[in-house]
């Protein structure tokens, strides 16, 4: 059972949300949150079969083939998904590669391991949001927001054996967002960097393979959560622009 949200001001409504691994795990999970909260969806995943599956099932979602880890693929993917919307109000940055799998000692990581995981959770959210900051911008400037969520980890801080690839390009997604949150800050485009905690999804089955799973969060609570924040954030920005308004 959903938890009641009704004391949030829902800005989900109306939005247009582009996610990133929108087929599995937390990235599906935030696909039906934000089409539940009254958002339009476009998610974007490497499997046409997935993609075409997932798009089906959900009223208001369309889906985009590609690999965000590919340059490539970029520039396809960003236009597709402000054709599909019509423009860009939130994007989320879900999608993630391990490394290595299994987990390995940093000492005996492939470079091509650890230059997967930097393509997909470094240099993919940064080449997606980079194409997209002029939707995002033109968003911002039409007051409806502009909010970039980049999905972090706790290994982006802490530094776990075996999770070198992963925490490695964890931290400097972390980090990325952080300076673009500064940078961006004048256009009003704002940037969250968040750990949804340890989940039950094919990501950490593939980590770990005898997880105790009822030690794991559901993705559905993670992407709940995930949606609060921005939806506060949102309420946040959209207050401060009713004040600056009201003063001139």
């Amino acid at each position: 059972m959903h938890q009641n949200t009704n004391h949030l001001r829902n800005e989900f409504r109306g939005l247009r949300v582009a996610i990133t691994g929108g087929t599995s795990g937390l990235g599906l999970a935030m696909v039906r949150e934000s089409l539940m909260r009254g958002a339009q969806v476009a998610f974007v995943a490497r499997g046409r079969e997935g993609v075409e599956s997932v798009a089906r099932a959900h009223t208001g979602a369309y889906g985009v083939v590609g690999d965000v880890s590919k340059k490539d693929d970029t520039h396809r993917i960003a236009l597709q998904t402000v054709g599909l919307l019509g423009g860009l109000d939130v994007l989320i940055n879900n999608a993630s590669d391990l490394g290595p799998a299994p987990l390995a000692l940093l000492a005996d990581t492939e470079c091509e391991d650890l230059e997967r995981a930097i393509a997909a959770n470094v240099l993919g959210p940064f080449r997606l949001t980079k194409a997209l900051l002029g939707a995002l911008a033109l968003s911002a400037r039409e007051g409806r927001g502009a909010v970039v969520l980049n999905v972090s980890s706790d290994a982006a801080i802490n530094p776990y054996p075996r999770w070198g690839a992963y925490g490695m390009s964890k931290a400097a997604l972390h980090h990325m967002s952080r300076i673009w949150n500064e940078e961006l800050r004048a256009e009003g485009i704002a940037f969250l960097s968040l750990d949804p905690g340890d989940m039950d999804t094919p990501l950490h089955a593939m980590a770990v393979p005898d997880p105790d799973r009822s030690q794991l969060k559901r993705p559905e609570t993670a992407a709940r959560e995930l949606a609060d924040a921005i939806d506060q954030l949102l309420a946040f920005m959209h207050s401060g622009r009713g004040m600056l308004e009201a003063a001139r």
